[in-house]
C-alpha cells in the first residue's frame, strides 16, 4: 500500500473525463489465497472483514485466440470439459500438467508460511529461507520444462505462459515461479468491486486505526542522510524536513539512491548488485463500449492472444460495468517489447488486436485513450473522432503528459534460484526495498513477501512492537 500512494509520481489508479472513470493500469487480486496475505490479515484481525470484501470470479478467466476459446472455471469437472473442447487429445497431460502445479502450489504455501525473510540478506536469513524453500523441489529446477508432454507450438503452452506474463515482472521466469504465477489464476480469483482504490483504502484505514499516519498527497523529494544513515526525509513545499529512522521504497535501487545523492554507495557493494533491465514495458488502454458490442459470454478477466504475424500483441482484458446506461468499461494491458509495435501506433495495435477476436467492437468505441502515449483522447460519441486535448484531461486527474510504463525487467544474477533480484536492504543504512524489483518472478506476491520481511525486520528492532505483533494480534484474531 506505501509503495502504491507514496512512491514520486505515482498517480491513483483512476482518473475521469466528462465524469466518466477510465484506468490508468489493470489491476487483478492474485494474492488472496497466498498464506503471507492470510497470515498478515489474521495478524490485522481482518480476515472476515476482507471476506466480506471479496467474491469468487465465475469464471476465473478466459483465453480468446484464432480457434481458441477457452474458459476456466473453478469447478474441476467444468474444466476438464473445457479441455475436452479445445484440446483434445491432450487430455492425459494436461490432468498430470495441473495434478503438477497443485502439488508445486501446495509445498509453496507451506514454505511461504514459514517466518522467514525473502529474500534472505544475512547468513542466518539465508539459511533460514533456503531452509523453508528445500521441500519446493521445482524451484531446485529452474530450467525444467513443465510442459514438456505438450507439442512445442501447442496452444496451451501458450495460455500457461501469456497469463504468468501479465501476473509476474520478470521478462525470464524460472519453472518454479512459471507454475506460482499461473497457479494464482486457477487456484481461484478473488474480485474487489472498488479494485485498487478499495484494496488502498482498506490498509490505509487500518494504519489509522492502529494510530498511523498516511499522507498520501505528500511527495518525498530526497533523504537525508548523515554517516551514511537515514535521518530525514523531505517533503516537496514542507520547510522543514520529516525526521525518520527508516524509509521504505517501492521503486528500484536507482530510484531509492537518486533521493540520497549525497550517499557515496561502497564500490564493492555496487559491483555486487544485480542489473536490472527493462525488457517488456505495460502499456494499457481504457475504453468505454456499448454493450452491444461484447459477446454475454465475456468474463471479468480475459487474455486475448493476438497473432505476431499480423503485428497483434498480447493482451490482458478486464471489463466492468459503465457508468452510462447500456455501456461497459474495458482496461487493456498490451506488453510492449522491441519486437511490438512502437508507443506511437500501439493504440491502433490493441485495437486490433481486440477486434480480431471480438468483431465489430471498433464500431461500438465511445472513449478511448491511453496515459502511456501522450496523445489525444479520442472521443467518439457522436459518431466521427474528436481528438481532445490532455490538458482538459487534468481536472478529472489526468495528465497532460504520458506517464511512464511499468517495466517488466530481464535480471542479470538473479538470485535464490532465479526468484530473487534486488536486495531489501539498500546500501544506506535504514532505507529498504520492498516493490517490483525485489522479487520480481513472483509477482504481486512477491511484492507482499518482501513488505512483510522489510516490516518483520524493522519491528524486529523493538522488542516492544515484536512482541505486540506475534501475540496480540492473533489473539484478536481468535477471539
Amino acid at each position: 500500500m506505501a509503495r502504491a500512494r507514496a512512491r514520486p509520481g505515482r498517480a491513483p489508479p483512476a482518473y475521469s473525463f466528462d465524469g466518466i472513470p477510465l484506468s490508468r493500469r489493470a489491476f487483478t487480486l492474485l494474492f488472496g489465497a497466498s498464506p503471507v496475505w492470510l497470515r498478515a490479515l489474521g495478524e490485522l484481525a481482518q480476515t472476515m472483514t476482507f471476506r466480506r470484501m471479496t467474491r469468487p470470479l465465475e469464471p476465473m478467466f478466459q483465453v480468446l485466440g484464432d480457434g481458441l476459446r477457452l474458459e476456466v472455471p473453478p469447478d474441476v469437472e467444468r474444466f476438464g470439459a473445457e479441455i475436452d473442447r479445445e484440446f483434445a487429445g491432450v487430455r492425459r497431460a494436461t490432468d498430470d500438467l495441473y495434478a503438477e502445479l497443485g502439488r508445486v502450489n501446495g509445498e509453496a504455501d507451506n514454505a511461504f508460511e514459514r517466518d522467514v525473510v525473502w529474500p534472505p540478506g544475512t547468513f542466518w536469513e539465508t539459511r533460514a529461507t533456503r531452509r523453508a524453500l528445500v521441500d519446493v523441489r521445482l524451484a531446485e529446477s529452474p530450467g525444467r520444462d513443465l510442459m514438456a508432454d505438450f507439442p512445442a507450438s501447442h496452444k496451451l503452452r501458450r495460455v500457461v505462459h501469456e497469463t504468468a506474463r501479465h501476473g509476474t515482472d520478470a521478462t525470464h521466469l524460472p519453472a518454479f515461479a512459471l507454475a506460482r504465477a499461473h497457479g494464482s489464476l486457477t487456484r481461484g480469483v478473488l474480485r474487489l468491486d472498488g479494485g485498487e482504490a478499495e484494496l488502498t483504502e482498506f490498509l490505509v484505514g487500518r494504519i489509522r486505526a492502529q494510530g498511523g499516519e498516511v499522507r498520501p498527497a505528500d511527495r518525498a523529494v530526497s533523504i537525508v542522510q548523515r554517516g551514511g544513515k537515514v535521518r530525514a526525509v523531505e517533503l516537496d513545499g514542507h520547510a522543514e524536513p520529516l525526521g525518520v529512522n527508516f524509509v521504505v521504497s517501492g521503486g528500484t535501487l536507482q530510484d531509492l539512491l537518486r533521493l540520497a545523492p549525497t550517499f557515496p554507495v561502497p564500490r564493492r557493494l555496487a559491483d555486487a548488485y544485480v542489473e536490472l533491465l527493462a525488457e517488456e514495458h505495460r502499456y494499457c488502454v481504457s475504453l468505454l463500449v456499448r454493450d452491444e458490442a461484447l459477446p454475454p459470454p465475456l468474463g471479468v478477466e480475459s487474455f486475448v492472444l493476438g497473432e505476431p504475424s499480423r503485428a497483434e500483441l498480447s493482451v490482458h482484458l478486464q471489463r466492468r460495468p459503465g457508468p452510462l446506461p447500456g455501456t461497459t468499461l474495458l482496461l487493456a494491458e498490451a506488453l510492449l517489447t522491441d519486437a511490438t509495435p512502437r508507443i506511437a501506433k500501439a493504440r491502433e495495435a490493441v485495437l486490433s488486436t481486440l477486434a480480431a477476436q471480438i468483431p465489430f467492437l471498433e464500431r461500438h468505441v465511445l472513449l478511448c485513450d491511453s496515459v502511456h502515449d501522450g496523445r489525444p483522447l479520442w472521443d467518439l460519441r457522436g459518431g466521427a473522432r474528436v481528438e481532445v486535448d490532455r490538458l482538459r484531461l487534468r481536472q478529472g486527474g489526468g495528465s497532460a503528459e504520458a506517464e511512464p510504463m511499468v517495466p517488466r525487467y530481464r535480471v542479470a544474477g538473479a538470485e535464490l534460484f532465479g526468484l530473487a533480484a534486488e536486495p531489501l536492504r539498500a546500501p544506506l543504512e535504514g532505507a529498504f526495498l520492498c516493490g517490483r524489483s525485489v522479487l520480481p518472478s513472483l509477482g504481486q506476491e512477491g511484492e507482499l513477501l518482501a513488505a512483510t520481511s522489510v516490516a518483520k525486520i524493522i519491528t524486529r528492532t523493538d522488542g516492544q512492537k515484536e512482541k505486540m505483533r506475534r501475540e496480540m494480534w492473533s489473539k484478536v484474531e481468535m477471539s
